[in-house]
C-alpha cells in the first residue's frame, strides 16, 4: 500500500517527497522484493524464476520486453483466462493507450490497488505547487477534463484510457474534500459521455464562476487549446445563456442540465455582457488573463511533442506561466515536476521510487543491451525507461527515451525527450519526434513568426509513392489577432522548406545530397480546422478524447487523405541543404 497522510498537510506532503528521493535505493529495492514475492507463483514468472524470487536471478532470467511480447497473456485475460498469468493480484480493468502511441491502443493491466497509487500521486501534486503559488486554496482550478466510454473485452472486464478509468473510480467520484483542489466544473459535466456537451457544459461553468478561478488547465496543451477553438465558435452562444440564466436546449444530458442549473441559477447580463466585449474584440491575444483575471497559472503537459503548442499558448495566456506538473502513462504513473514553476523547456520530472520498480536502457549504437537501476543513471545520458509494476508488467519497455538532468537528493530527475520509433524514414534517415521539432521551430521562429504567422498544428509522413521518396509536413497557420489567413507567399515557404531540411540531421541531409535517396521536402499548408477532424477520426479510430495527442508522424491512409483533402497550397525545398563527411579532431 502506498504512504498515507493527510492531502491538506503540505508539510507532510514534502516531507513524504523528501523522504522518499532520500531513500530513493532502499525504496526501490522494497518494490522490486514485494512485486517478486507477491508474484512468483505467475504463469509469466515461474516460466522464467522457478520459484526465486531474488534481484540477481530476476535481473539474468526475466527478459526485457516490449508490447508485442507481453500482448497474447493480456489477450488472454482479455478473452476471459485467469489473471494468475501474470498478476496475483485480480485484473480489474485494462488500460488502453491514446491510440497514437505506435498505431492501435494498447491494453495495460491494472488492479483495485492500482487506484491507491494513483490517488496518492495526485495527492503528492498539491503540496508541491503550494510551495510556489499562495493562496490556492482561496478559490477553485477551471480545469477541463474528459471520459471515453469504455470498451467491454469477452471477459467482463471494461478497457478503458487510464484517465477515463481514474475519473469514474470512486477515488475521484467520492474524493474527500480538498480545499486546494476546487473545480469550476461539476463531475457530472466531467463524466459526460458526450464530449461536445461535456467541452460546452465546463466553459459554461468556467466562465459563470470565472472570479473564482486562480487556475486553468487540461491534461494535455493540445486538449487546451481545442477548448480555446470551441470557445471562439461558442461564445456568443455561452453569452446568452449566461444573460438568460438558461442552458441551451441542444445539452439533452440530463446530469448535465441539473449540475449547471444549479451554478447558472440566474440570469447575469452584466456578465455576459462582459465576456462579449472581450470575445468580440478584434485579438484573442491574452483572452485568458482577461476572462479569468485571477488564474495564477495554466496546467497542460508541455514537454515532449507538446512542446509545439507552447507560442500559441504564449498567446492566449497573456504571459501567465505554462505547468507540467507530472509524468505518467498507461503503464503507471511515474513522476512530478518539483519545480512546477521552470520554464517548459527546462522541465525535468522526478521519478517517485514507490511507483514502480524502475530500469534504464542506455541508448547506444552498440549492439549489446546496458541496462541500469533508478539511481545509477548518469546525468547527461539518455535512456529508455523499462518498468516492472504491481499491476503485472515485467521490465517492460515503455518506449519513452529520457535524458538525465540531475538528482533531487538520491532519486534523478529526467526530461522527456521522445518516443521510441516516432519517426520518419525513407532511406537510411531516421528522424526522431524532437528533431523534427527543432527543425519546424527553427523555420517557425526564422521566418513565421516575424511575419506575423501562428504555426498551430504541425504532422507529417513519409511519402514514398515516387522515387526517391520525401518527407511531407502538413502545417496549419493563422494569423496573430485574427483567424484570417493571407495569400501565402511562395518564396517564404520554400524557404521555410530549406531552413526545415537544414535543421535536420547529417544522415538526412548526406542523402538528401550524396545519396540523391531522399527528395526535396515539401510542405502542405492546410485550411483551419484540418486538425480538428484529424482529431475527430482518430478519436473516432479509438483514441480517447482526454489523452488525444495530434501524431506527429502519420501513417494511416485514411488519415493522409483527410489531410490532403484540405491542402491549401504545395511548397518545394528549392535548394539542396549542407553536409560534408563527419571529420574527426586531431
Amino acid at each position: 500500500m502506498s504512504p498515507t497522510y493527510d492531502p491538506n498537510d503540505n508539510e507532510a506532503g514534502m516531507k513524504l517527497l523528501e523522504d522518499l528521493t532520500t531513500y530513493a535505493y532502499q525504496v526501490q529495492q522494497q518494490v522490486l522484493a514485494e512485486i517478486l514475492t507477491r508474484n512468483i507463483h505467475t504463469e509469466y514468472l515461474r516460466s522464467f524464476l522457478n520459484g526465486h524470487s531474488d534481484k540477481k536471478t530476476f535481473k539474468e532470467k526475466v527478459p526485457v520486453v516490449d508490447y508485442e511480447d507481453v500482448k497474447p497473456y493480456i489477450e488472454r485475460i482479455a478473452n476471459g483466462e485467469p489473471s494468475e498469468i501474470i498478476s496475483a493480484q485480480p485484473i480489474t480493468e485494462l488500460l488502453t493507450s491514446s491510440g497514437t502511441s505506435g498505431g492501435q491502443p494498447k491494453m495495460m493491466p491494472s488492479t483495485a490497488e492500482d487506484l491507491d497509487r494513483k490517488t496518492f500521486f495526485y495527492n503528492l501534486l498539491v503540496p508541491v505547487m503550494n510551495k510556489y503559488v499562495e493562496g490556492l486554496d482561496q478559490g477553485k482550478g477551471m480545469y477541463l477534463l474528459f471520459i471515453k466510454p469504455e470498451i467491454l473485452t469477452p471477459s467482463g472486464l471494461m478497457a478503458r484510457p487510464v484517465l477515463t478509468s481514474y475519473y469514474k473510480s470512486n477515488y475521484f467520484i467520492n474524493r474527500p474534500f480538498n480545499r486546494f483542489n476546487v473545480y469550476t466544473s461539476p463531475d457530472e459535466t466531467i463524466l459526460c459521455p458526450d464530449s461536445k456537451q461535456s467541452m460546452y457544459c465546463q466553459l459554461l461553468c468556467g466562465l459563470v464562476q470565472r472570479d473564482e478561478v486562480l487556475r486553468a488547465g487540461a491534461v494535455f496543451a493540445s486538449a487546451f487549446l481545442r477548448a480555446i477553438k470551441f470557445l471562439e465558435d461558442y461564445w456568443i452562444e455561452l453569452c446568452s445563456n449566461i444573460r438568460a440564466g438558461h442552458i441551451s436546449d441542444w445539452i439533452t444530458d440530463p446530469s448535465c442540465r441539473k449540475a449547471v442549473s444549479l451554478i447558472l441559477c440566474k440570469p447575469c447580463s452584466d456578465l455576459a455582457d462582459l465576456i462579449e466585449y472581450e470575445c468580440g474584440s478584434k485579438s484573442w491575444e491574452g483572452i485568458i488573463k482577461k476572462l479569468w483575471p485571477k488564474t495564477k497559472y495554466i496546467e497542460v503537459i508541455v514537454t515532449g511533442s507538446m512542446a509545439q503548442y507552447i507560442p500559441t499558448l504564449e498567446f492566449y495566456s497573456g504571459g501567465l506561466p505554462l505547468v507540467s506538473t507530472m509524468y505518467a502513462s498507461s503503464e503507471c504513473y511515474l513522476g512530478i515536476n518539483l519545480k512546477p514553476l521552470s520554464k517548459p523547456s527546462d522541465v525535468s520530472y522526478t521519478l517517485l521510487p514507490n511507483m514502480a520498480y524502475f530500469e534504464f536502457l542506455l541508448e547506444n549504437k552498440k549492439a549489446r543491451m546496458e541496462i541500469v537501476d533508478l539511481v545509477d543513471v548518469k546525468p547527461g545520458h539518455y535512456y529508455e525507461l523499462v518498468v516492472t509494476t504491481f499491476t503485472g508488467l515485467y521490465r517492460y519497455r515503455v518506449g519513452d527515451i529520457l535524458m538525465v538532468t540531475g538528482f533531487h537528493n538520491n532519486a534523478p530527475q529526467f526530461r522527456f525527450v521522445h518516443r521510441r520509433n516516432v519517426v520518419l524514414s525513407i532511406d537510411t534517415d531516421k528522424t526522431n519526434e524532437e528533431d523534427l521539432l527543432n527543425a519546424v521551430t527553427q523555420a517557425k521562429c526564422r521566418l513565421l513568426e516575424p511575419l506575423g504567422f501562428l504555426l498551430t498544428e504541425y504532422t507529417s509522413y513519409a511519402d514514398t509513392s515516387s522515387i526517391p521518396g520525401h518527407y511531407v509536413l502538413y502545417w496549419e497557420l493563422k494569423m496573430k489577432g485574427n483567424n484570417d489567413l493571407p495569400e501565402l507567399d511562395h518564396s517564404v515557404m520554400e524557404r521555410c522548406c530549406s531552413i526545415v531540411e537544414d535543421s535536420l540531421d547529417s544522415v538526412y541531409r548526406r542523402c538528401r545530397k550524396k545519396d540523391n535517396s531522399i527528395g526535396p521536402l515539401e510542405i502542405r499548408v492546410v485550411k483551419q480546422g484540418t486538425f480538428d477532424a484529424l482529431m475527430d477520426f482518430c478519436v473516432f479510430q479509438g483514441s480517447s478524447v482526454n489523452q488525444y495527442k495530434t501524431p506527429r508522424c502519420i501513417k494511416s491512409d485514411e488519415a493522409i487523405e483527410i489531410l490532403n483533402a484540405r491542402v491549401m497550397g504545395r511548397f518545394f525545398s528549392k535548394t539542396v541543404p549542407f553536409w560534408e563527411p563527419f571529420r574527426m579532431l586531431a
